[in-house]
């Protein structure tokens, strides 16, 4: 036997020795250099012109310093905040590149697209630029960041550099050209202003690709603090009339300042500036700077102020990241340059945690009540208390979806789980939070954990990193207990949704058969009629179509799927007020639901056999026990900094 064994791994070995049939690979090129920590020889100049409204294109002129030789230049792609390679290089056109006048030719990496090889002329000091951004003229392209009334200027759309350096050692000098008469907020402190073109003081490239620009014909700037460390909203509209803001909400907002000094301790700024634009034609957004934010939302934000509370937490998310994700970082997160993958291991803390504070430090500021805070709890914890993906993804493994999905839709998030390190990440939170109150008698909480561990070095804007072993020994400094096994369990397991949080806090999650009035508001501005806890579907208002189906609910099991559209409801065209009153009957009669459903070009009849009515998520208070819930709610006591 054993000589047996010895002649079949001969035969084994000869085999794989010879040459297979067929092509063989060819080696990939070399990669562009690495970022190096060394400093930049020369500082680029980079000057955008964004009056360009009618083609909603951006026409950039950059100048590079130089020496002879093989010099690669890098288009970002890796857009901080976003956690994923979105900046797509697709948008860049006419590229033209010059030394002295004459034109040196480019070739593109066949590999790495974003990158751009060069060969610099003997005798060349400096490369000139030449490009234009072309921003999407309609939302299907992408996210609008251009109209004839507003401009979202994110450098990092708008230039190139050169590789082998980190962004934080290559210094820029950077202006920008708007249209006549506009005003703009940024992080970005002016040097000089000559007509409709503004000259920034120089920065590092990472500090500018960290400070995008608002601007438009309608702009209104609003102090929220005036201290030595300011605080601005800054804000641009469709129409003029889009900017009044009483003062009630500006006193809450400058509340939420107030409140985060009280949570944090600390600012990691020399200044703010929360970037507001209200309008239904620049694309929507929510995006994290140091210094800054970007919150792009409906134009009746400020108008219509009660009917849309469900965006009143927007502000108070991104401010929050200027301490969680920006000053505090986890390592794996944190890249040298804009051509590094990222890793996202971490994001349910960077984005959980926030996500977790943004909604306490909006009630906090009055932003939101209680009760809305609530509301908004009951539907996350009903979310993951049905989340069927649950059973074979992990919270862990979501946090590579801004990777995997691009933040696209998908057609059975239920089941394939999207980007849930979010909110059921806040979950996790409100479990760790309310454990430590309960442990410690109501002495401390996760206040004191924010505190510790976001708050130091103020007034230092040097990025501090972290990895898992910080944040269980940040937790143990706080409350000992075994906070190593309490975030494997939820990260890793495949257990029930993470709702202890709620029932330590002193609610428990109930059932109505109509929806909250934070509900019917988020319902409203979102278009839509949500059935999800019923029917287990969602419908899109203004076409009747399916935006959201739960994978093994009702609507499922009968057929139905994401995109199919309803056409009747038990023999009678569909309204959404008629789907409502079948649903209620339903439970009377105990009959079955019927559906005429057009899907593609196909027209169908579908049964959906659900009698249990109406049921919308809340959370109900249990007598007798601790309400601390409602102590993380509360409004810390105001004191001067």
């Amino acid at each position: 036997m054993r000589h047996l064994l010895l002649a079949s791994a001969l035969i084994a070995a000869v085999a794989t020795a010879e040459p297979s049939l067929g092509p063989q690979p060819l080696p990939l090129p070399p990669p562009p250099p690495a970022a190096a920590d060394v400093a930049y020889p020369g500082t680029l100049t980079l000057h955008v012109d964004a009056t360009d409204l009618d083609h909603r294109v951006l026409h950039v002129r950059e100048t590079i310093p130089v020496a002879p030789g093989a010099l690669t230049l890098l288009y970002p792609a890796w857009v901080p905040g976003g956690h994923t390679p979105r900046n797509f290089v697709d948008k860049l056109a006419g590229l033209t590149v010059r030394a002295g006048g004459k034109r040196v030719e480019w070739v593109r990496d066949p590999v790495v697209v974003h990158a751009f090889r060069i060969e610099v002329p003997r005798g060349a000091a400096a490369l000139d630029l030449s490009f234009d951004i072309l921003t999407p003229t309609d939302a299907k392209q992408g996210r609008v960041t251009m109209t004839n009334e507003i401009v979202d200027l994110q450098w990092l759309t708008a230039f190139l550099y050169p590789a082998g350096y980190f962004t934080r050692r290559i210094a820029v000098d950077a202006s920008l050209t708007l249209p006549t008469g506009w005003g703009f907020g940024t992080a970005l402190e002016a040097a000089a202003t000559m007509g409709a073109t503004t000259r920034f003081k120089s920065v590092k490239l990472d500090t500018l690709a960290d400070s995008p620009v608002f601007a438009g014909t309608n702009f209104r700037q609003v102090v929220l603090d005036d201290g030595p460390r300011p605080v601005r909203l800054d804000i641009v509209a469709d129409r003029a009339g889009q900017l009044a803001i009483p003062d009630a909400q500006v006193a809450q907002f400058k509340a939420l300042v107030a409140q985060a000094d009280l949570l944090f301790g600390s600012r990691h700024y020399d200044h703010y500036d929360a970037l507001l634009a209200v309008s239904d034609t620049l694309g929507g957004i929510g995006l994290e700077h140091h210094r800054s934010s970007e919150n792009g939302t409906r134009a009746d934000y400020l108008t219509a102020w009660d009917r849309t509370a469900s965006d009143h937490s927007l502000i108070a998310h991104e401010y929050t990241h200027s301490w969680n994700g920006k000053f505090r970082r986890a390592a794996d997160s944190w890249t040298a340059d804009f051509n590094t993958p990222m890793r996202n291991s971490l994001l349910w803390v960077y984005e959980g945690q926030t996500q977790f504070w943004g909604v306490v430090l909006a009630a906090r500021a009055g932003l939101t009540t209680a009760a809305q805070a609530r509301d908004t709890l009951a539907l996350t914890a009903a979310t993951y208390a049905a989340r069927p993906g649950r059973a074979w993804r992990s919270l862990a493994d979501t946090t590579n979806d801004p990777i995997t999905a691009n933040r696209r839709p998908q057609p059975w998030d239920s089941l394939q789980r999207s980007q849930d390190y979010y909110s059921e990440g806040l979950l996790v939170w409100l479990d760790a939070d309310t454990l430590i109150r309960e442990r410690s008698g109501g002495k401390r909480a996760l206040d004191d954990f924010a505190r510790a561990f976001f708050g130091i070095d103020d007034g230092s804007v040097v990025e501090r990193t972290y990895g898992f072993e910080d944040i269980v020994a940040g937790l143990n400094a706080v409350e000992p207990y075994d906070w190593a096994t309490f975030l494997r369990a939820r990260l890793e397991g495949h257990a029930g949704a993470p709702l202890d949080g709620i029932a330590r806090g002193g609610y428990r999650l109930a059932w109505s058969d109509a929806p909250t009035d934070y509900q019917k508001g988020s319902d409203t501005v979102a278009k839509r009629t949500d059935l999800t806890w019923s029917l287990g579907l969602v419908v899109d208002t203004k076409d009747a179509t399916l935006s959201n189906v739960q994978w093994d609910g009702p609507a499922s099991k009968a057929g139905l799927s994401v995109g199919a559209q309803l056409i009747a409801v038990n023999g009678a065209p569909y309204t959404a007020d008629l789907l409502l009153d079948a649903v209620r009957a339903a439970r009377i009669k105990a009959t079955p639901i019927t559906l005429i459903v057009k899907a593609g070009d196909r027209l169908g009849s579908v049964s959906i056999d659900w009698r249990g009515g109406l049921r919308y998520p809340r959370l109900e208070r249990v007598e007798d026990s601790p309400a601390r819930l409602d102590d993380l709610l509360a409004p810390r006591a105001l004191t001067s900094r």
